[in-house]
């Protein structure tokens, strides 16, 4: 297997030095290139065509993103933007993800180079991720070993649950996924069921995720807090570092957020979101996996079509990382595979 091949663009030649040596030292990866600004980037375009791009925002002569904007426009190339600018709740954010950022990484004003040092796997896993999105697909890496969903969930009380027909919609993603989400959630009407969400995202950005879905759609959108119920004509997106489960007091569905160890290599974790779902609502639940690399609710999405869930996956053509839900089809949970724009209208007509 052929490594990824990474261009770096950053104007810090120290941020630039310590990315080539954190991403050359894994056997899987090959920076080709380095640039110091946009300009100088796209010369160097014109020589090699690498797999993914690590880009800064705050560069001289072009912005990051402007850059981005028109990468996408001309040239598409899988873009993970790595810089201090993107913190949660800035513009610049938000601008990254609709200009078709795969992955989101914030690094400090201060310590940089020992935040590199220290984020190896995370920055390594972005740029491999981003090199399955469906403008570069590539086999999914091996995952290593992991947790189950166990880790965070309780045992099952043995009480009598009060009897309940109100359905709850559950929808996990994780590359690609924002604007996957997004384009489910404008689909949805006032009246619809409850819905759960886990986007795989880093602490804090989840509220200007939430924030900006809340102003786009006709439901409510918000990030969970702990004990928030779930109502019809809303949707709850997990808190990034903080794993979501599904709970019922009675017949009203509610959420737990909860800390607990990395499940799936991840937290929150769509299976831990999904298994809970499965124990507390069963046949009266509706999910979907949605594009992501990884495996994460694959073991979930089962235990809920084992519980009599209605249960779905996005195709691969309309995917951006074809690994989750092609996971979730592989565990034999998944009733149907659907484009994703049809993907809303049929979790409403098995609601």
């Amino acid at each position: 297997m052929s490594p990824v091949k990474v261009m770096v663009v950053d104007d810090s030649a120290l941020v630039r030095q310590t990315l080539r040596d954190l991403l050359d030292a894994d056997p899987d990866i090959e920076v080709v290139a380095t640039a110091q600004d946009p300009y100088v980037a796209a010369e160097k375009l014109r020589k090699v065509v690498p797999d993914v791009i690590t880009l800064d925002v705050e560069m001289p002569r072009m912005d990051g993103v402007t850059f981005l904007e028109k990468l996408m426009r001309q040239h598409p190339i899988p873009v993970v933007i790595c810089s201090s600018l993107v913190g949660a709740g800035t513009e610049t954010l938000m601008r990254a993800l609709e200009a078709g950022a795969v992955d989101i990484i914030q690094k400090p004003a201060v310590g940089t180079r020992r935040f590199l040092e220290e984020s190896r796997v995370l920055i390594t896993d972005a740029v491999k991720a981003a090199a399955q999105a469906r403008l570069r697909p590539g086999p999914a890496p091996r995952p290593p070993r992991k947790l189950s969903a166990d880790a965070v969930l309780e045992r099952p009380g043995t009480k009598a649950m009060a009897e309940t027909t109100d359905k709850v919609i559950v929808i996990g993603a994780s590359t690609g996924g924002t604007e996957a989400i997004r384009e489910v959630l404008m689909a949805m009407p006032l009246g619809c069921p409850g819905i759960v969400i886990v986007q795989h995202m880093p602490e804090g950005f989840t509220r200007s995720f939430s924030e900006r879905l809340d102003g786009l759609c006709r439901i409510r959108v918000k990030e969970a807090q702990n004990g928030d119920p779930v109502l019809r004509g809303q949707a709850l997106i997990a808190p990034g570092n903080r794993h979501t489960l599904l709970k019922r007091s009675g017949a009203r569905y509610y959420v737990e957020v909860k800390d607990g160890p990395l499940v799936s290599r991840h937290r929150p974790s769509v299976d831990v979101l999904f298994r809970s779902t499965a124990r507390y609502a069963g046949r009266n639940a509706v999910a979907a996996v949605l594009t992501g690399m990884g495996d994460d609710g694959a073991e979930g999405l089962h235990e809920l079509f084992e519980a009599g869930a209605w249960t779905c996956a996005q195709d691969e053509a309309t995917s951006v990382v074809y690994g989750m839900p092609k996971e979730a089809v592989r565990h034999g949970g998944t009733q149907r595979q659907l484009p994703l724009e049809r993907i809303a209208a049929a979790m409403l007509m098995a609601s």
